[in-house]
């Protein structure tokens, strides 16, 4: 196969046999047609022609070189296997005549409407491990690319990956290695590894021609061979749309960065709904303002009122002076349409909307109403209904939830409600300081592309964390997110990991495009650092921006108890990270520190009954060994070293090494009594990472700064 790089694909051939094919009302392309295609794009199939009669198909076969495959070809009927529409291994011309009456007979049989064009009489492809590589048009991220093992293996493991179409070859041979059986194409049993160089070529082939037309819904090649003498598409099969993509109204870097700098840091803001009676959200977001501390001008706007909470009531937004960065709306959704529009004709650029009773109610027509509004008078939305949003070192509290004022360096968004009082809930009890809490409900508007890109920029932001339950724009978050990962990192929380997926059952490619399959591979491909849970987002949001850049993967774990060392040296592996093998000379330091019973090796066994210099001596070894990228602590709570003593020594001896400039990441698991919590809060606040009572906490929080380092090209 030629080099993708060099192959130029003739994109007009391609395109005249689409549009050939939608014209005439048809969803798929012939057989004849799919190679047409493929030859257009050197996408390698076997040698093939179409019979129209049984003497056609023994000319055809004798031609090609015995033993042959032969298949139905007709335009209704995509499931050829089903039909009995193949025969392969047809081996001599009285076969190939048996077969073409056969196969004629039962497409016949399978469906009497089918319009049957003849048989593809096809060259018998080269033995090899079969694969699937595939496309398909996915709802949220557009045209993705499919590659996985093939035949009858891909519908018993469902070992498939994805990335988005057109894939480069990094992408494709980071396919080859991603999907769960990769050692096959590396070759197994003695068996030859597969040309991977080849195979990425496909890939890559197979992802730009769906990318390049957008009447191609689906490409599914399955089986693909491939040996190590090359790779060919036994099956082709291609289907079309005539729907075109939706068209999402996009603004450039500098236009959100505009925007959100007024939302984010705004010198004014009008509440229009605001109430002086208690237990109305425009008194909730009214006193949370003025109590918060916002040093901005406030704006309440209330036709019935000359007076909300000592400040002056404005009749309506156009009464209000000066142009206001934001307009917080905490009126009822009816009534939105017509202040949103008099907020259009007061140049204010930025409109958060608290109500509910809009898409989420079913009431479409009312949003789209205030969608149009705002794109017609240049205002951005966020929302409706939203909590409203935080940004705590402007001392902004837009909401009328609980205040939050603990400054510090973690963003965090939310698409519901609920899940944005348990991040403020968890930010408190954790004392976890955080430059933004962002409500983004119905997202008619801003989204999670837009405040990665602000918090991408952000001074104050140092980690960004997002509960999401869709994306609208899945492209344009991943484009985000490539921008921002190298920068700092990104949690995503899905919602729906158990979602029912892509409908387009028709194929293997859609079939195992489940919605959750593909956000898995694309977020892993765009950087960001997927939690599993609600929890497990807030523990990396707190821990990524305490924990150093580990600067290689050699993990030491010194635990005082065996059964501990054991624990976490499985969930070092759970989370794809590598026990060091200690060498000789480094066995022997630990070795000098720990008792004869104890344990060298890795995990590095002080056991338990050791006084508070073991821990000491072993951490600073530890630290000082600059063959060690990152250290993992198991102490169990003993009356010779208490849980406060070995929290002291732990950060004494951390912050010594980091006044020195050695900085490495040093999680830790305290199993004991009660005073363990208030030793792992102690060490938090001063750099380490620790928790009570668990094993896999700590090394979740060390695995994902790994896969953040990794992902930003810091590894």
């Amino acid at each position: 196969m030629a080099d993708s790089h060099q192959f130029k694909p003739d994109k007009d051939a391609v395109g005249a046999i689409i549009e050939a094919a939608l014209a005439q009302g048809r969803t798929s392309l012939t057989a004849p047609e799919g190679k047409a295609v493929t030859d257009a794009y050197g996408i390698p199939t076997p040698g093939e022609a179409l019979a129209e009669s049984a003497d056609d198909a023994v000319a055809v076969a004798a031609r090609l070189g015995f033993p042959v495959a032969m298949k139905i070809v007709s335009p209704e009927i995509l499931h050829k296997t089903d039909a009995g529409g193949v025969q392969i291994g047809v081996g001599s011309a009285a076969e190939v005549r048996s077969a073409f009456t056969s196969i004629v007979s039962n497409a016949r049989a399978y469906d009497p409407k089918a319009q049957i064009l003849g048989v593809q009489v096809q060259q018998m492809v080269p033995a090899g491990t079969e694969i699937l590589i595939g496309t398909v048009t996915d709802p949220t991220f557009g045209k993705v690319v499919a590659f996985g093992l093939g035949g009858v293996l891909v519908e018993v493991l469902k070992d498939v990956t994805f990335r988005l179409a057109p894939a480069s070859k990094d992408d494709a041979l980071s396919m080859l290695d991603g999907i769960r059986a990769a050692e096959i194409l590396r070759g197994v049993r003695g068996g030859a590894a597969v040309d991977r160089d080849a195979l990425a070529d496909l890939v890559v082939r197979v992802s730009q021609l769906a990318a390049d037309f957008p009447g191609i819904a689906e490409v599914d090649l399955n089986p693909v061979f491939a040996s190590a003498s090359g790779v060919m598409a036994a099956d082709v099969r291609i289907l079309l749309t005539d729907e075109a993509p939706a068209v999402r109204r996009s603004y450039s870097r500098e236009e959100i960065l505009t925007s959100m700098r007024r939302l984010m840091e705004p010198r004014s803001v009008a509440v229009i709904g605001a109430s002086n009676e208690d237990g109305k959200i425009g008194n909730s977001v009214m006193r949370n303002l003025i109590d918060g501390g916002f040093a901005g001008e406030i704006y309440p706007v209330n036709p019935k009122a000359d007076d909300i909470l000592g400040r002056k009531a404005y009749k309506s937004v156009m009464d209000v002076p000066g142009e206001p960065d934001v307009a917080i709306f905490a009126i009822p959704a009816k009534f939105v349409a017509t202040a949103l529009t008099e907020v259009g004709r007061k140049n204010i650029p930025n409109a958060v909307l608290i109500p509910s009773g809009f898409a989420e109610t079913g009431e479409h027509e009312l949003q789209q109403q205030i969608v149009t509004i705002a794109e017609e008078n240049g205002i951005r939305l966020l929302g409706p209904n939203i909590y409203g949003y935080y940004s705590t070192w402007q001392d902004l509290c837009a909401t009328f939830c609980t205040p939050y004022d603990v400054k510090g360096g973690v963003a965090l968004t939310s698409q519901s409600g609920g899940i944005g009082m348990a991040i403020l809930g968890f930010a408190r009890t954790t004392r976890t300081g955080v430059s933004a809490i962002v409500g983004l409900g119905n997202k008619s508007d801003l989204d999670e592309d837009d405040l990665l890109t602000w918090f991408g920029e952000d001074d104050n932001t140092d980690c960004i964390a997002m509960h999401l339950e869709d994306l609208k724009d899945g492209r344009a978050f991943v484009e985000a997110a490539r921008a921002t990962v190298p920068k700092k990192p990104v949690v995503v929380l899905k919602a729906g990991r158990t979602a029912a997926g892509a409908k387009a059952a028709g194929s293997h490619t859609g079939a195992l495009a489940g919605d959750d399959a593909v956000y898995e591979d694309i977020l892993r491909q765009s950087g960001v650092i997927r939690a599993p849970g609600l929890s497990d987002m807030l523990e990396y949001a707190r821990g990524l921006p305490v924990l150093p850049t580990p600067k290689g993967d050699n993990v030491v774990i010194i635990t005082g108890a065996g059964g501990s060392g054991v624990l976490l040296s499985d969930a070092i592996v759970d989370n794809g990270l590598s026990l060091m093998e200690i060498p000789p000379d480094l066995d022997e330091a630990f070795r000098a520190f720990i008792p004869p019973f104890g344990a060298a090796g890795n995990p590095v066994d002080i056991t338990g009954g050791e006084p508070p210099s073991t821990y000491e001596a072993t951490i600073r070894l530890g630290l000082e060994d600059p063959r060690i990228h990152s250290l993992v602590l198991g102490y169990w709570h003993t009356i010779v070293t208490p849980p406060m003593v070995f929290a002291e020594l732990t950060a004494r001896v951390v912050a010594e090494f980091r006044e020195r400039g050695i900085e490495k990441p040093v999680v830790a698991s305290l199993a004991g009594d009660v005073e363990v919590e208030a030793a792992c809060q102690y060490l938090y606040e001063r750099g380490v990472v620790a928790y009570p009572y668990t094993t896999e906490k700590p090394v979740e929080v060390l695995g994902a700064k790994y896969r953040w380092a990794r992902a930003a090209g810091l590894l």
